[in-house]
């Protein structure tokens, strides 16, 4: 019996996906965790939610844990609701598939960045600093919560 993780696996697989990516709300007191991107890298300066590449051999759901954990240093505590998922071509090219899910963390702080060089606790009301994709990725969110 597959799960909704192999599930979109294969999707991604079968649509030609060549990197698959995993995206974390992170929200407490009503707002969400956005993490900045430096200047100089691969769209430097958006906003954009605690995200990072699946390794070979990974699962989803365990790519989630240690990305959301190696980004922001907030130990995650649940996987939730899968939100939905966005392509886009990656700073090298290839065609990437984001799949987006709220995740609980134990606490909101300490946050420690190890990528980015801001975050924001944001509320999620009037316009936010962030990508169309990611925006529709949170409408989502708001929704169903």
């Amino acid at each position: 019996m597959t799960t909704l993780f192999d599930d979109l696996t294969i999707e991604a697989e079968r649509d030609g996906v060549e990197q698959l990516v995993v995206g974390a709300v992170v929200e407490s007191d009503g707002r969400v965790l956005l993490l900045r991107r430096p200047g100089d890298d691969f769209m430097g300066g958006i906003w954009e939610l605690p995200s990072g590449k699946v390794e070979t051999g990974e699962n989803l759901d365990r790519a989630l844990t240690r990305e959301a954990e190696e980004e922001t240093g907030l130990r995650v505590t649940g996987i939730g609701r899968y939100l939905d998922s966005f392509d886009y071509r990656s700073g090298s090219g290839k065609r990437s598939r984001q799949f987006n899910f709220a995740v609980e963390c134990d606490a909101p702080e300490p946050v420690r960045l190890t990528e980015h060089d801001s975050y924001a606790w944001t509320a999620l009301t009037g316009e936010l600093p962030v990508t169309e994709s990611v925006e529709h990725t949170l409408g989502v969110y708001r929704s169903i919560e």
